[in-house]
């Protein structure tokens, strides 16, 4: 079949241009999650031992989950800023910046010397050093949806947003699977006191990786479209809460299901299984890095079905189903085999896949194109602190203070339940903001054509 692109260049060009924008949206967060998921797994297997000294586990563990919360609580900080850069300077000079403070926040943990080296600053930095991997993270998420969407077709959206939404999965698989090699390769003497610091330390080459790739990207069209018709909003963030307020509301509250459901099969399942069921570290960390394998195909392809039928339906029926399984995954796991666990984590993570890979086209589409970094991303980090911030400490608490999985898996519900409202409140996709963010950038209606 003959390559009409062959014969455009300016075509292929286009096509290669959104190519290279989903690349760099999934490497990017995928690079940003390695460096979030590799602490929060560092803080339930081995911080509480090195940086909160406790005669009582429990207590240790629950000190170390709480500088994972800070990590959430400093989100909205970073989607203030860099929220609000987004939309004045540009998606692709904010991007450049939030890789290379995640980064060297990394960095810095995997030198961090121990509790039992520094004393009480240990832990202080730490805290810090977490609180500046939030800013990060919470300035790069609506970016990075941005940077795929709005290089690629509007009628695809779905699928394209779920570039950055693969990232937590592959950041998380990566982050895990070198976790697991490293206590698969060293004692348990060595892991804790040098083999975590290997998994930090890895960060600054894919930070520099990372940035390689971002470097060479182009602004997107929908912001060269601003600049040129100096439409760029002077103050974003009063805009979004004076003129849209129910878009935010319904932003926020969709998150907080998938949040609580991922930290309960990512982060708090590592305790849960090692404390409680009495399994080895390892074999824990190899469930969670079973279902974050599927996640990476499951969370495109959930994408790319909400383009297909209705994003609502299919945010909403898989919100339902997050309340539901935490109840037969506490009763399978319960026997303390290793399968049961396997195959509780896959399905919970699945669920949490048809959440997370419309949820990016959801949340952009709640807001106009002009305010939509800004937007996507108080609403990514605010929902963070009521969802998967304090998730791990309630976790860890409701489990101490009346020992049974009852009340964890009715909190998952009630948080679920959350963002069912959320997608009540929401609104399907405009086609007529679809058509003024195509006019707003001439080139996105061939690349739509195109691709």
């Amino acid at each position: 079949m003959h390559d009409i692109s062959k014969d455009d260049p300016a075509l292929s060009e286009r096509r290669s241009g959104v190519r290279r924008a989903f690349a760099a949206s999934l490497t990017g967060t995928a690079l940003e999650w390695y460096d979030f998921a590799v602490y929060s797994a560092a803080a339930a297997l081995v911080f509480g031992d090195l940086f909160f000294p406790s005669e009582d586990p429990l207590t240790g563990t629950l000190l170390a989950f709480s500088t994972y919360a800070v990590g959430y609580v400093s989100r909205p900080l970073g989607g203030f800023v860099f929220g609000r850069l987004g939309d004045v300077i540009g998606r692709k000079k904010v991007l450049i910046a939030t890789l290379v403070l995640i980064g060297v926040a990394t960095f810095l943990i995997g030198v961090l010397p121990a509790y039992s080296t520094i004393g009480v600053a240990a832990p202080i930095v730490l805290v810090l050093l977490r609180f500046a991997q939030g800013v990060g993270v919470g300035g790069e998420w609506g970016g990075a949806v941005l940077l795929s969407s709005e290089f690629g077709d509007p009628r695809r959206r779905g699928f394209y947003a779920s570039a950055a939404q693969v990232g937590p999965p592959a950041g998380n698989l990566l982050a895990n699977g070198v976790l697991a090699a490293l206590g698969a390769l060293l004692t348990e003497d060595q892991f804790e006191s040098w083999g975590w610091r290997v998994a930090f330390l890895l960060s600054g080459v894919l930070v520099a990786f990372g940035l390689w790739i971002r470097a060479k990207l182009e602004e997107t069209p929908v912001f060269k479209a601003m600049e040129a018709e100096q439409s760029r909003p002077e103050a974003p963030i009063r805009e979004v809460f004076t003129t849209q307020p129910r878009a935010l509301t319904a932003a926020m509250l969709c998150r907080v299901g998938p949040d609580v459901l991922y930290a309960m099969f990512t982060v708090f399942v590592l305790t849960y299984a090692t404390q409680e069921l009495g399994m080895s570290r390892g074999s824990a960390l190899a469930a969670v890095l079973i279902g974050s394998s599927l996640q990476v195909f499951l969370i495109p392809l959930a994408g790319a079905v909400s383009d297909r039928i209705s994003r609502r339906l299919l945010y909403g029926c898989a919100a339902v189903a997050a309340g539901v399984w935490p109840f037969l995954f506490f009763l399978m796991a319960g026997g303390g085999a290793w399968m049961p666990l396997v195959i509780g984590v896959v399905v919970g993570l699945a669920i949490h896949s048809f959440l997370y890979g419309p949820q990016a086209a959801f949340i952009a589409e709640q807001f106009s194109p002009r305010l939509r970094y800004t937007g996507s991303s108080l609403a990514y980090t605010l929902a963070g602190i009521i969802g998967g911030a304090i998730a791990p400490l309630l976790f860890t608490t409701l489990l101490s203070a009346y020992g049974s999985w009852v009340p964890l898996a009715v909190y998952i519900a009630v948080a679920a339940a959350v963002s069912v409202i959320g997608v009540f409140l929401g609104r399907d996709p405009d086609a007529a903001v679809d058509e003024d963010t195509r006019l707003a950038a001439p080139s996105s209606q061939a690349t739509a054509d195109a691709v």
